[in-house]
C-alpha cells in the first residue's frame, strides 16, 4: 500500500494573532495553526488555560525570536466570577468543594474591588505550570499533594466591575505579567466571604495588540493558502512600539554579526539615549532588536538569521 506523501514544511516567518476557542489547549491551538499554514517552526507567547478564550499569539519563524516580549508585557482580561461556590481548581475544570450564600450588594463588592487595585501579593495556585524539583506544581495538585508556595508581587493596573448580576460578577482586568485571573476571582470571594471561582475568562489584549485583530481558526481553515500567509502580521509586530534606526549596508552587517557599533561615530541617529530599539535595513527590512547603552553603542540582543521585510511574512 502507498502512503500519502508527507507535506514539506516551508519557511513561515510572521505573527499570528489568533482568537483561541474554549475547550483546547494553548498547544494544540498552535499545532492546528502551524499545520494550516504549513510552517516549518512556531512557538506561542504564553498560553491559556483550556476553558478561557480569547488572544493568542502565534509566533512562526524569525517571529519566534521576539515571543519573550509578549511574556513580559502587560494583559487585559474579561472575567466572570461565579461566587457562592469555591472549586479545586480555581475554575469550572474542578471539583465545587464548598458553597455558601451571595447576600450582599453591588456597593459591597465594588468595596471589595477596590482593595485588589494596584500592587498585591497573590499565592499562585496548585493548578499551575510553575515547576518545584522539576516537576509542574499541577502534578502534584492531581496527586492529592499541596506544598508551600511563596507569594509573588503583581500589579492590577484597572479592576472594573462590568456587571454584577448575582451569583455572578464580570470584571475587566488590567494587569501585569505573572498574574492569576484565577487567584484574584478566588480571593475577590474569599474577601466576600462567599468563596468563588472563573466561569468564563476572555483575554482581550496583550500590550498593544488586541483581540478585535485576531482571527478564529475556521477562519485560517476556510481560507485559501495565500490568504492564511496574508492573515499574518510581519516578524517585527512584536517589537513595533521600539523606536526604530535605519543602518546602511554596511553597518546593517556588522549588526547582523553581532557587532556593537558606536552611534556617535557612524550614523547621525537621533533616537533615544538609551533603551530598546528595532534595527530597520536601508530598504525597510527588519533585522532584530538592540539595546542603546550609556556610551551610545548599539549593542545587539535578537538578531535575525533571514532578513524579512517589514510587512511580509516570508
Amino acid at each position: 500500500m502507498n502512503l500519502p506523501a508527507k507535506r514539506k514544511r516551508v519557511p513561515v516567518h510572521g505573527v499570528l494573532l489568533l482568537d483561541k476557542p474554549a475547550g483546547m489547549s494553548s498547544t494544540q491551538a498552535l499545532a492546528k495553526a502551524k499545520w494550516l499554514l504549513n510552517a516549518e517552526k512556531a512557538g506561542h507567547t504564553g498560553t491559556l488555560d483550556p476553558f478561557a478564550t480569547g488572544l493568542l499569539p502565534l509566533c512562526f519563524g524569525e517571529a519566534t525570536k521576539f515571543a519573550q516580549d509578549l511574556l513580559e508585557a502587560d494583559k487585559t482580561y474579561e472575567a466572570t466570577v461565579q461566587l457562592g461556590q469555591a472549586t479545586t481548581t480555581g475554575d469550572t475544570e474542578g471539583e465545587v468543594i464548598e458553597s455558601r450564600p451571595v447576600d450582599f450588594g453591588r456597593e459591597q463588592v465594588e468595596a471589595v474591588l477596590a482593595t485588589f487595585r494596584g500592587p498585591i501579593l497573590q499565592v499562585p495556585p496548585m493548578y499551575s505550570a510553575l515547576k518545584r524539583d522539576g516537576k509542574p506544581l499541577y502534578e502534584y495538585a492531581r496527586a492529592g499533594v499541596t506544598l508551600e508556595r511563596d507569594a509573588r508581587a503583581v500589579t492590577i493596573h484597572a479592576l472594573e466591575l462590568i456587571e454584577f448580576s448575582p451569583p455572578q460578577l464580570k470584571l475587566r482586568v488590567h494587569c501585569s505579567k505573572g498574574t492569576y485571573i484565577r487567584v484574584l476571582g478566588e480571593d475577590i470571594g474569599r474577601a466576600l466571604g462567599c468563596g468563588a471561582h472563573l466561569s468564563a475568562l476572555h483575554r482581550t489584549g496583550i500590550a498593544a495588540l488586541s483581540v478585535g485583530a485576531a482571527c478564529s481558526l475556521e477562519q485560517l481553515e476556510s481560507a485559501s493558502a495565500e490568504a492564511r500567509s496574508s492573515i499574518l502580521l510581519p516578524v517585527d509586530a512584536l517589537a513595533s512600539t521600539l523606536p526604530a534606526i535605519v543602518l546602511g549596508d554596511e553597518l546593517l552587517r556588522r549588526f547582523l554579526h553581532g557587532q556593537r557599533l558606536s552611534l556617535v561615530r557612524e550614523t547621525d541617529w537621533s533616537g533615544p539615549a538609551s533603551g530598546r530599539v528595532r534595527v530597520l535595513g536601508a530598504s525597510g527590512h527588519f533585522a532584530g532588536t538592540a539595546h542603546v547603552n550609556d556610551d551610545r553603542l548599539l549593542v545587539p540582543e535578537r538578531v535575525l538569521s533571514t532578513q524579512v521585510a517589514a510587512g511580509g511574512t516570508r
